[in-house]
């Protein structure tokens, strides 16, 4: 049996607003080429997948609220700002 199509705009908004934490926290840009940006890039990375990992699985198997499980993880996002060079698109760091 198909599952029927669903759109984000017909999803509750607290479920796109986790959604779009979840997007937001993992959307970080690429790291310039030297050595300490690209192990900063990667802790980074790290560090917001565990905190999305958590996030979601307290609302998957611990029935959190969603809507606040969206604003914690943007504020665990925020918390971890984007601290290397990131890579430009004229072919180097910034």
């Amino acid at each position: 049996m198909t599952e029927p199509t669903v759109y984000l705009d017909s999803l509750p908004e607290a479920a796109v607003a986790l959604l779009r934490a979840v997007h937001d926290a993992l959307d970080i840009p690429l790291s310039g080429t030297a050595d300490a940006d690209g192990r900063a890039y990667a802790r980074l990375l790290q560090h917001r997948a565990l905190d999305a990992r958590v996030i979601l699985a307290g609302v998957l198997h611990d029935d959190h609220n969603v809507g606040r499980a969206a604003e914690q993880l943007r504020e665990w996002t925020a918390d971890q700002p984007v601290t290397y060079t990131p890579w430009t698109a004229d072919g180097g760091a910034a």
